[in-house]
């Protein structure tokens, strides 16, 4: 079967109702159904607020959802993708007891319990099997939790869908939540081409066993709903028959599968009753949410979000996913959604889609904002058709008032944000998304019923002094009505300060009201940046790493790294740094190993030059297993300190010591073309004071 011909825009759809859902379950996450009615009544809207809770924060639902996806295009989209490979990803993206899932212990929390089995070296699926772990952990609810991104990728065809649910979930569960997870991923799948609830359901039950409870509970769902009219009796019933004191555990499958389907069978096809329903019926009301939200969006598209309240402007498409691979936390709705469809496309042999020659921002799905908020009170944004390019799509910066003194600004996070610095709960890890050396570039437009020209400037905001966010400015330009321009930034040297967001500032000596459009703004190129500790006294510079070392201390030398056993990654740069040379001076105190990566793509992908005690240096490339690349023999001591540099072009590496090249040569072995940088430690202390990162 084709993709449907909106297959895009019905998976930011589904990417929307996920992150909606889970927003709007999270703040009230675990009460019980009495506490949730006396407390907040129906749940139609948001309750962050009235709760004193952020919106827009870390969630596991989330994270997890978009990150173990990438174990498909990090094994070549490949349709045979295996459990083991699945498991592999967990390895690569996790950092031990802080990212993405709820350590709460061997045998207590089903993924951390799976973690470790695949850390001691149980492959997938015995690392999530009943037979290890039990029955209750093996059907606890995270198989269906991480579930929809695997529907998403096989628009139309829920067989595999389903097959691709039960690969995934086996890395931690197994029984009953593989077979919610299944029916899932099916009915999210066959959403794509099939408007119908009830054939969703006749779809996906079948690929299920029949004397499943999850069989037989989707079956007792439908039969009550066809004798009853009150979703509250419904439930009722639920807790009678399926509640949590018939299954144990922390978080079983059964009884929220059982809240999913009650919102969507009560739910009259209607994104915020469906909503409605599942969160205020309780249990784990982020989770059961964030799968009903993503399912009814890709069902009923964008126009079903949009039809109640205004669900998407407070998001502005923001979402989080902190993982090893600090450079892809900070990310938005459109972009987790092209990049899921590319996944989509590559399972049907489709080249991948690149919107606007795959500028980061691009604005080209409907409503889309991608992170961009207004910081004044004269600019109100809006995704807008309504441009001077026939066809197109760009933001809409509509402003009244700016004058001397009052400028209109607007801007998109590239790092932590400064209300979640201290966020409790899931930690932020996250490296900027933006770095000195590197080129902004952005079009714009003024619309041709301005009444007169508007300035503007580009600008950035770093983390200086006390933390506090100092804005940086490029040169300023000038649109007149109905004239069009792209403006190109080198971002300059910030003496190691993280830059936090981008935007632009809009500029007026009068009384300036108009509309100024921004088709795209994206960035290119390696950067140009060097990482020490700053003169000030700011220590969000410190967050810029992600850390995957047991301890590090920054009191003495900048980065100490400390790691009790195996190899830790001390992480910072993106996925999309490609050609650079990075250079670092190490001084193991007391280390089985100490170095430099590049190329970072997580824990277990990258290329590393290492002092190997005793008496080695050696390159290596983590891919899924160590491979040593080149070795040779070298005297150092504890203590002494070394410069290591590496230089990657294309497949080509170079790695040099203490100004010498060491080695050279080529890997034409599924090289790892880009990725960040990272200070290595294996069983032992190092220190650094300094690392450059740069390009010819």
């Amino acid at each position: 079967m084709n993709l449907p011909p909106d297959y895009l825009e019905r998976v930011y759809a589904g990417v929307l109702g996920k992150i909606i859902g889970v927003y709007l379950g999270r703040p009230f996450e675990g009460w019980t159904y009495e506490h949730i009615t006396e407390t907040l009544g129906e749940v139609w809207y948001y309750v962050a607020e009235r709760l004193g809770k952020a919106l827009v924060v870390t969630d596991d639902d989330i994270s997890g959802t978009f990150t173990f996806l990438r174990a498909l295009p990090d094994h070549g989209n490949d349709p045979a993708l295996t459990p083991r490979q699945i498991g592999e990803t967990w390895l690569n993206y996790l950092i031990d007891r802080r990212t993405i899932l709820w350590w709460g212990g061997l045998g207590n929390s089903t993924e951390h319990t799976a973690y470790l089995r695949l850390k001691a070296g149980i492959a997938a699926p015995e690392s999530g099997s009943m037979g290890r772990n039990g029955k209750v952990v093996a059907e606890q609810i995270g198989a269906q939790i991480f579930i929809d991104g695997w529907g998403m990728v096989c628009a139309g065809d829920p067989e595999r869908a389903a097959d691709f649910a039960r690969r995934a979930g086996s890395v931690s569960h197994d029984g009953e939540a593989l077979y919610g997870a299944m029916v899932l991923a099916a009915m999210e799948a066959l959403a794509f081409v099939e408007p119908r609830l009830e054939r969703l359901l006749d779809e996906s039950v079948r690929l299920i066993p029949a004397d499943s409870v999850i069989y037989r509970l989707i079956a007792d769902l439908r039969s009550w709903r066809a004798q009853e009219d009150d979703w509250r009796a419904a439930r009722r019933r639920i807790e009678a028959i399926y509640g949590y004191d018939k299954y144990g555990g922390n978080c079983h499958i059964v009884p929220n599968h059982a809240l999913i389907h009650l919102g969507l069978l009560y739910g009259e096809d209607d994104f915020q009753k469906t909503l409605m329903i599942t969160n205020t019926a309780g249990w784990d009301t982020d989770c059961n949410s964030g799968n009903v939200g993503c399912l009814m969006g890709i069902k009923n598209g964008l126009a079903g979000i949009d039809a109640g309240p205004d669900w998407r402007s407070p998001l502005a498409d923001r979402l989080y996913l902190p993982t090893a691979d600090g450079g892809r936390c900070i990310t938005d709705a459109a972009r987790e959604a092209v990049f899921i469809a590319n996944s989509g496309r590559a399972l049907k042999g489709l080249e991948p889609l690149a919107p606007k020659g795959g500028a980061r921002f691009h604005f080209a799905l409907p409503g889309s904002l991608q992170g961009f908020q207004a910081e004044t009170g004269n600019l109100r944004l809006e995704n807008t058709a309504n441009v001077p390019q026939p066809g197109n799509r760009a933001l809409g910066l509509y402003y009244d008032g700016v004058a001397e003194g009052c400028p209109g600004r607007a801007a998109t996070p590239t790092f932590v944000p400064p209300e979640l610095a201290s966020m409790g709960g899931y930690e932020l890890y996250a490296s900027p998304t933006l770095y000195p050396g590197q080129t902004v570039r952005a079009r714009l437009a003024a619309s041709s019923t301005n009444s007169g020209a508007i300035a503007f400037a580009l600008y950035l905001a770093r983390y200086g002094a006390g933390d506090q966010l100092e804005r940086v400015y490029a040169p300023a330009a000038v649109l007149a009505p109905g004239e069009a321009r792209e403006i190109n930034w080198q971002v300059p040297d910030l003496g190691g300060d993280p830059i936090a967001a981008v935007g632009i500032e809009l500029r007026s000596k009068r009384r300036a009201t108009g509309t100024l459009y921004l088709d795209f703004l994206t960035w290119e190129g390696a950067p140009r940046v060097t990482f020490t500790r700053p003169a000030h006294n700011g220590t969000l510079w410190r967050r810029a790493w992600v850390n995957g070392v047991d301890q590090t201390d920054a009191r003495a030398e900048p980065f100490r790294l400390m790691q009790n056993a195996g190899r830790g990654l001390l992480i910072q740069g993106t996925d999309e740094w490609k050609d650079y040379h990075v250079r670092a001076d190490v001084t193991p105190h007391m280390a089985a190993a100490a170095g430099l990566a590049g190329r970072v793509q997580g824990m277990r992908r990258y290329y590393a030059l290492l002092l190997v005690h005793p008496g080695k240096v050696r390159l290596v490339k983590m891919l899924e297993g160590e491979r040593t690349l080149a070795e040779a023999d070298f005297r150092w001591q504890f203590g002494e300190t070394h410069t290591l540099a590496l230089r990657f072009a294309g497949s080509w590496i170079e790695a040099s010591l203490d100004g010498e090249a060491l080695f050279a040569l080529t890997d034409e072995n599924d090289p790892l073309n880009s990725g960040a940088i990272a200070l290595v430690c294996e069983e032992g202390r190092t220190a650094t004071q300094r690392v450059e990162v740069y390009r010819e």
